[in-house]
């Protein structure tokens, strides 16, 4: 039971979490500002967007009216410039550029001048830019794979760019445009910004003998800035993990942290139709696993805190790593060579400070949060859904969805009296993260009882055995495991544990889809069937595609080569997408493959599905062209319940988005104002999106009906399951038992087909006997 004190506590934290929400966001907002990037404010972004288009049609209709002699003066002299632009990108640097210097801290920064001066800049080096690109395109992707990610800022990358390019004499000559030239074009789009917006307009100033003139937002901006903050602050407030249980999610009421219900700044279900739901059992299921108490592990806290101080990294954990700058030459003052060196080489330090700052942001984010909640014995997670069904903790971290790191500072609250059986599943979940996912149980539990020398090694001594746990494929949650299984078997000191011991599905879209159409052989083949060892699709695969690639790359083609191919295909992968996956895991051996061997080879791999996997194919198949009728014949949304009462509606509109990519200042887009969407229904991503949406939502709907059947400490990271060691044979027995049920009571596929309004049957195999799935050891491993 809450007590008043605890209740009061948590509203305090809620408020202290708003107010460091607020002040992130203001300080955000200023921080911009004062690196001239207020084009990147959630006002700017926001106005930007508004505007964009508006400035676009005034370019364009300028640019028209060229053959017709009926530009005005001011345009005769910078025409030539915009014709090497298009009006979408001249207009999107002009905004951003207007934006960062009005708003700038700077003094004298929004001076007319200035401003006009830097939106010509900006557009000369634009041009200059895709000059090189014309001109030598091999050239400039060397220098941007090679600097670029190391420069910070535009002119940065410019002045590396111009620098190295200059060094070649047989590159085309750049003729510069002229600072007059420059100021009169920025001049020129700097009246279609005001004249189309009303959002700036010039001041004069006298200043002692002089007058000045600038450029300052007008009061209806500044009334359009203070309305865009004051709703990006409902949104602001940091989501930590709360003291007490989460508020209980109910038709008439939000659910999670105490104040949610007055702030409403977090739905239960995320961006999706917010109508209550009529089933009560996915409210059910949100509130039993917001219940669950966790508390952070003091062994890998510690270990991460020495690490941290010590600036090591490890995997996700990614600490501050700066460079010291270099020390200046004794002849500086005099030797101007000196001085160009020595500031380019300390530039060098800068940036890659820069980026290591940047990199090492969530780890900087998780330590600060563990100082937070390091002292409490239990906090717990707030809980909502996707449009699927789906499950994510709403704070962004210490979940069971964190990264590696994250993972491993938590453990629950609650511990368990450990079980001989608790036993194997502990040395299961340290030989899992070892990496012998893959291998037989038997093998695993084999590796940790032949290895426990080492496990004690590294749970005595952490930091002197760094090497020993750092190659693992999950080091830090295989740190965790080691000094759990060390403490509570090998030497017997802790009798309770309370480590999150996790097992995933294989291949849990074919897993479905397999129950879907009824396949003995798919099902067989993800261990959906028993078997003495862990089936492996991706092997199957591999060996039935090999014979038909091309002889010279056959003796590459193995399940590391098929994996990824394997794993999308359920979710609607195409030949395009299998054919990067493909190359990239063939370039992983050393191994370049031509256009003509890659077709040769994804043709392969997708024959050997249709052989392997006859079940699923024929289901997707069947659902694109159902789907496709469904929406030729009118209609706008997809619906469809799932078994556990959750109504997931699918709504693809034809985003009315235009997207340019720019040399230097990234991607723009020309989004409608209102919804980013047009009223017209997006037929293929319909198609596309429907096969992997029903498998997400039915892999949702299996573990919402798990968890309510299931009584003790429960996690979920999508389809998989996190339990405690002494409780994971229960759970694992319920998620197949669920399994059963849910494709063997009767024909769900049925179900959704009548759902969404499908003409013809679906194709179910039906020699599958979903039953049988209780006896398989490996459905979730």
């Amino acid at each position: 039971m809450v007590t008043q004190e605890q209740l009061e506590e948590q509203i305090a934290l809620e408020r202290e979490a708003i107010a460091q929400g607020l002040k992130r966001l203001q300080d955000n907002m200023i921080k911009l500002e004062d690196k001239d990037y207020a084009s990147a404010t959630i006002y700017g972004v926001a106005s930007i967007e508004k505007l964009l288009p508006l400035v676009t049609e005034r370019i364009a209709e300028t640019t028209d009216r060229i053959h017709t002699r009926k530009n005005g003066v001011a345009f005769k002299e910078i025409r030539q410039y915009l014709e090497g632009i298009e009006p979408m990108a001249a207009a999107g640097i002009a905004c951003k550029l207007t934006f960062d210097k009005v708003f700038s801290f700077k003094e004298g920064s929004n001076k007319l001048a200035k401003v006009c001066e830097a939106i010509g800049q900006a557009l000369e080096d634009e041009c200059h830019m895709r000059h090189y690109e014309k001109s030598c395109p091999g050239l400039l992707r060397s220098i941007k794979d090679n600097y670029w990610h190391e420069a910070c800022g535009t002119r940065q990358k410019m002045t590396v760019t111009r620098t190295l390019f200059n060094r070649y004499d047989d590159v085309p000559h750049w003729q510069t445009w002229g600072q007059a030239n420059r100021v009169k074009l920025g001049a020129w789009l700097l009246d279609c910004i005001m004249q189309v917006s009303g959002w700036f307009t010039k001041m004069t100033m006298r200043e002692g003998r002089k007058t000045s003139t600038y450029v300052v937002p007008t009061p209806e901006f500044m009334d359009i800035k203070d309305e865009v903050m004051a709703n990006a602050a409902l949104f602001s407030p940091l989501a930590w993990p709360m003291l007490i249980p989460p508020n209980d999610w109910s038709h008439s009421s939000s659910g999670g942290y105490i104040l949610n219900d007055v702030m409403r700044g977090h739905r239960m279900v995320r961006r999706g139709n917010h109508a209550p739901i009529q089933d009560e059992r996915p409210y059910q299921f949100l509130n039993q696993i917001q219940k669950v108490a966790y508390r952070l592990n003091p062994f890998t806290v510690r270990v991460a805190e020495e690490l941290f101080e010590k600036r090591i990294k490890v995997g996700k954990f990614i600490p501050i790593v700066e460079m010291p700058l270099p020390n200046k030459p004794p002849d500086i003052e005099d030797n101007a060579e000196s001085r160009k060196n020595y500031r380019r080489m300390a530039a060098e330090v800068h940036n890659k400070n820069a980026h290591a700052f940047k990199t090492s942001c969530r780890t900087r984010m998780t330590m600060q949060t563990v100082e937070r909640f390091k002292n409490r014995e239990r906090f717990y997670c707030p809980w909502s859904f996707d449009y699927r069904g789906r499950a994510y903790p709403i704070p962004a971290f210490l979940t069971p969805q964190d990264t590696d790191f994250g993972k491993s500072l938590i453990k629950f609250a609650e511990g368990s009296y450990l079980t001989p059986e608790g036993e194997e599943w502990l040395a299961f979940q340290v030989a899992t993260t070892y990496g012998l996912d893959k291998a037989p149980m038997r093998e695993r539990l084999e590796w940790v009882k032949d290895n426990q020398g080492l496990i004690s090694n590294i749970a005595l001594d952490p930091i002197g055995n760094l090497s020993e746990w750092e190659a693992a494929d999950e080091p830090w949650q295989f740190l965790a495991a080691c000094d759990e299984y060390y403490h509570c078997v090998i030497t017997g000191t802790r009798a309770f544990t309370s480590l999150c011991v996790a097992t995933d599905a294989t291949c849990s879209g074919l897993q479905i889809l397999a129950g879907l159409a009824r396949d003995a052989s798919t099902a067989r083949l993800v261990n959906v069937l028993p078997s003495d060892t862990p089936q492996d699709a991706y092997k199957v695969v591999a060996e039935l595609a090999r014979p038909n690639c091309p002889e010279h790359l056959q003796q590459y083609i193995d399940r590391k080569v098929t994996k990824r191919v394997v794993m999308t295909v359920p979710y609607n992968a195409k030949p395009f997408s299998n054919r990067g996956y493909v190359r990239e895991a063939l370039r992983e051996k050393g191994v370049e493959v031509t256009k003509e061997d890659l077709t040769v080879i994804v043709k392969a791999i997708r024959d050997a599905l249709e052989s392997v996997v006859p079940g699923p194919m024929r289901v997707m198949r069947w659902i694109e062209t159902e789907v496709a009728r469904v929406i030729k014949s009118g209609a706008v949304t997809l619906t469809w319940v799932t078994p556990s009462g959750f109504p997931v509606t699918q709504k693809l509109m034809k985003p009315q988005v235009e997207k340019l990519q720019l040399q230097l200042l990234g991607k723009l887009q020309h989004v409608s104002v209102r919804t980013g969407d047009s009223n017209e229904v997006d037929l293929n991503h319909h198609k596309n999106a429907t096969s992997p949406n029903l498998i997400h939502s039915l892999d949702a709907s299996l573990l919402h009906i798990a968890a309510l059947r299931f009584n003790a400490p429960l996690a979920l990271i999508h389809d998989s399951v996190l339990c405690r060691a002494t409780d994971m044979s229960i759970l694992s027995t319920i998620v197949r038992e669920t399994y059963m049920h849910l494709f063997a009571d009767h024909d769900y596929l049925k179900d959704f087909a009548s759902q969404i309004g499908a003409e013809s049957e679906p194709p179910i195999i039906g020699d599958l006997e979903p039953e049988s799935v209780i006896e398989s050891t490996y459905f979730f491993c």
